[in-house]
């Protein structure tokens, strides 16, 4: 399937540059914001002002590719957590008015399938609307999911993407389970940290997918996905995804990795990048945006843009060659791992 159109709001200036500014945002702790844009003129300010930060990124990003197409076949987003702030919110009105007259939009937005059904309202789209939310693997779930309504000739045009928000309970939690970083630390440094824990990011990437398109930015070949595996299982499972493509190792120009900067779980891309690919160029990532479920999209957003010769940013080296194929392989937590297969 075909990237025809992208749109991103991360912790980096994507929403307006069209891929990454020639000098990133540089980051420092353990929270990674997201760069809201302003909305006005996409947003009516009586919604947004309702709306919680989840629901404002993913209409900010996916509503201006909606608008440029005349026919959406489907909305498939993929959200581990979705609006949890407002669900929390929700939550603690319940105890706070004794289970009383209680303010419906946290309510509304405080499900993962919210943004979906927002952009279905907004757009007054009535076709296939779904949202997966298997943590991890959501959004590579998500494209699975587009790629067999393709092939059952259900849908032509399809906007895919996800959405997550650092929500302040859940980074608290994760903060004392050692999720992520104590210590002071930069973007810069994170991947070279050489300790536990990485830090936490947001944002919200949207794709226009086509089944056939003459003009694209990039073609995504095949997904695949795999829960609590060995490290034979996930070598075995990349060269099974290059030979069904017809691809063997040294036919991957670039490889973008999950690197965190955690040093209990970093290890896996290390093997991967020993065992198979040592002479490809490689990119990352988390160093940009941080660690969240649906981090994948983002680096879904960044292939598309080296695929298609955007701007990608001064801190990654371009390959000595041109591209003709990226291997995305990242992980959440060495639990879930996702790789996605993309091609010019």
């Amino acid at each position: 399937m075909y990237i025809t159109d992208l749109r991103a709001i991360s912790p980096q200036a994507t929403f307006d540059a069209g891929g990454l500014q020639d000098h990133p945002t540089s980051h420092s702790g353990n929270k990674y914001n997201a760069q809201e844009p302003d909305y006005a003129g996409l947003i009516a300010p009586i919604l947004l002002r309702r709306m919680g930060k989840s629901i404002r990124m993913g209409i900010g990003a996916g509503l201006p590719l909606i608008q440029n197409q005349r026919n959406i076949d489907a909305i498939i987003i993929g959200s581990s957590e979705g609006g949890l702030e407002d669900c929390i919110k929700f939550l603690n009105q319940i105890v706070l008015y004794k289970e009383g007259t209680l303010t419906p939009t946290n309510f509304v937005q405080s499900t993962p399938n919210a943004l979906a059904g927002s952009l279905a309202l907004m757009s007054r789209n009535t076709c296939y609307n779904i949202t997966h939310v298997h943590k991890g693997n959501a959004f590579e779930n998500a494209l699975i999911d587009a790629m067999l309504l393709f092939e059952e000739g259900k849908a032509d045009t399809i906007l895919a993407g996800n959405v997550e928000e650092i929500s302040d309970y859940n980074f608290n939690i994760e903060t004392l389970a050692g999720q992520f970083k104590v210590e002071d630390s930069t973007s810069e440094n994170l991947l070279e940290s050489g300790t536990p824990g990485t830090v936490c990011g947001e944002g919200a990437s949207m794709f226009i997918l086509k089944d056939k398109a003459d003009d694209y930015l990039a073609r995504i070949v095949d997904v695949a996905q795999i829960s609590y595996p060995t490290e034979e299982e996930i070598l075995g499972l990349i060269m099974d995804t290059l030979k069904k493509n017809n691809l063997r190792p040294e036919d991957i120009d670039t490889l973008i990795l999950g690197k965190s900067g955690d040093s209990h779980t970093d290890v896996w891309y290390t093997a991967v990048n020993r065992k198979l690919f040592q002479e490809q160029s490689i990119f990352t990532f988390k160093d940009l945006v941080g660690e969240y479920p649906t981090s994948i999209a983002f680096a879904t957003y960044l292939a598309a843009c080296l695929i298609s010769g955007r701007n990608i940013g001064w801190k990654l080296i371009l390959p000595p060659k041109p591209i003709k194929h990226i291997l995305i392989y990242n992980h959440y937590k060495g639990v879930q791992h996702g790789l996605i297969l993309m091609s010019i």
